[in-house]
């Protein structure tokens, strides 16, 4: 039996941008140069490098027949919205529209498991969160036999387009798929949706990745929550880890939305060259200080991905990951001095979790990595040095934010992006990821465009060999968000100055249900 809230949900109308309401059309201009001319190497026959910008037409001509659609890698709130906006704008021009859902992700594509999504279907999972309608996966296209199979898949199916809703690497996987289909004199559009919390896939023309939104007000308010806790007890000390694979964007829109007392953010330590010990003393300076004004409590907010961040930990994991793809065991034996004494000074349970199985890409498991109780232990053994004490609780948010009913700003937007990537399937663009512009605005004001995936992609060191990735995007420390925050924070390490967003809110003044996040404000305002 559904809850009340869940019933009434699914009634919420998402709201679109005022151009795309009626038919459009997009014309391609403004050509984007890409330095590495061995991109050119990669993509020989998904050349185009122009912007698509959306234009009001008569009618929309042709039709759209056959849509296949497939989530890639973690839930992100908004996703079923994706598709409903897929789905209506398909069925708008055309009732007998199909659209195939994949199942698993892109197993499903590969494997040609699939199910047809009917307005049922659709309806049953409009403005949730999750992707149970089809699943997810994190199966990377990447032999010859699984580029054949999918292209096999479409021919069958007879797509018009397969649109892929995920992060850098799904997308990077649509770029290469829409290569690969046009070597093929394959008909079918290959296009991506930009999808991921950690909020790492943007650029000059992606404002934000859907999702981001809610889980970092899904977040914040447990953060909230937890100052609260914190400012009644008077006596404990919280270091809260949030989700963020590489960049540390959760993080900075979090301390921002809470004023925790000390945040630190992965991409100013590198540059500052911080070490570990760094670290530890900043933090341990913060904890003397308010306890001598009368404060023996706080909250320490840090990013799943610090710990590649600290240029020590960060030597001594890309030696791991080499002596691990070598084979070299045990690995501990074959590090180098510096790197073996750093591993050496680890407590056992982080060896552990530094030696576990790789990703699928390569990469070390972040998440697996305690950091939030390495900090709290080191922290914990200096203060003793300085015969001083503290009791520290730990808390990691990941999965709590992932899966959450969307915000109206993700319903919105996600709702947004599935009209558009409709459309550009029916200019038959391929090799394209939908974009909106001005999202700091209401979202009547908002633009559509198509970006070429192909400009986003750059040459990357993976598993001992280059690949085309499109890159992440880290905090860039000179723009608004950061500068805003860093302005702040000395100010938040003396003063108990904690802010409390509260839970998101559904229903009610737009001041309340339509508020931005301090990230894609403070972003536009410098524009």
């Amino acid at each position: 039996m559904e809850s009340l809230l869940e019933e009434t949900r699914k009634q919420y109308p998402p709201k679109l941008p005022k151009i795309i309401q009626n038919a459009v059309t997009f014309q391609l201009k403004d050509k984007i140069h890409i330095s590495d001319p061995k991109i050119d190497a990669v993509f020989t026959h998904c050349k185009e490098n122009r912007i698509a910008y959306c234009e009001p037409k008569q009618s929309e001509n042709p039709v759209l027949q056959h849509i296949g659609v497939l989530f890639s890698g973690g839930q992100a709130s908004g996703g079923h919205n994706v598709i409903s906006g897929i789905f209506d704008t398909m069925r708008r021009n055309n009732p007998h529209a199909i659209l195939y859902g994949f199942i698993g992700g892109p197993i499903g594509l590969i494997k040609n498991q699939h199910r047809i999504l009917t307005e049922k279907d659709i309806n049953a999972f409009r403005n949730t969160g999750g992707f149970d309608l089809i699943g997810s996966g994190r199966t990377k296209i990447e032999t010859p036999a699984q580029f054949e199979s999918a292209c096999q898949t479409c021919q069958n199916l007879l797509l018009d387009a397969l649109i892929i809703i995920g992060g850098d690497d799904s997308n990077t996987n649509a770029a290469l798929l829409a290569e690969y289909f046009l070597s093929k004199d394959l008909s079918t559009s290959v296009l991506g949706i930009p999808k991921t919390i950690d909020g790492d896939l943007k650029n000059q023309w992606i404002e934000m990745s859907f999702g981001f939104d809610t889980a970092t007000k899904t977040y914040s308010e447990l953060i909230a929550n937890i100052a609260r806790d914190a400012s009644s007890s008077r006596k404990y000390w919280h270091f809260i880890k949030v989700m963020g694979r590489s960049a540390s964007h959760i993080a900075l829109e979090c301390a921002l939305q809470t004023h925790p007392n000390v945040c630190l953010i992965s991409e100013e330590i590198a540059e500052k060259k911080l070490s570990l010990q760094d670290i530890i003393q900043l933090i341990v300076d913060v904890i003397i200080r308010r306890k001598q004004d009368g404060n023996p409590f706080g909250i320490v907010l840090l990013p799943e991905g610090l710990i590649e961040f600290i240029p020590e930990m960060s030597n001594l994991i890309i030696n791991l990951n080499s002596l691990l793809a070598e084979g070299r065991k045990p690995v501990q034996n074959y590090l180098p001095p510096p790197s073996k004494k750093l591993f050496s000074s680890l407590p056992h349970s982080i060896q552990e979790q530094l030696l576990i199985d790789r990703d699928s890409h390569g990469n070390v498991q972040v998440s697996r990595i305690e950091t939030e109780k390495l900090l709290a232990d080191m922290v914990k053994e200096e203060l003793l040095k300085r015969k001083e004490s503290i009791t520290i609780m730990t808390h990691f948010f990941g999965y709590e934010g992932r899966s959450g009913y969307p915000t109206n700003f993700d319903a919105d937007y996600c709702y947004t992006l599935g009209c558009t990537v409709t459309a550009l399937a029916r200019e038959k663009l391929t090799g394209y990821i939908a974009a909106v512009k001005h999202l700091s605005l209401p979202c009547e004001q908002w633009v559509p465009i198509g970006i070429p995936l192909r400009v986003m992609i750059h040459l990357e060191k993976r598993e001992n060999r280059m690949k085309p990735v499109i890159k992440k995007s880290l905090v860039n420390l000179s723009i608004n968000p950061f500068t805003t925050f860093a302005k702040q924070r000395k100010e938040w390490t003396r003063k108990t100055s904690y802010r409390y967003p509260g839970p998101i809110q559904f229903f009610g003044p737009e001041e309340l249900t339509e508020k931005r996040s301090f990230t894609i404000k403070l972003q536009e305002k410098k524009k």
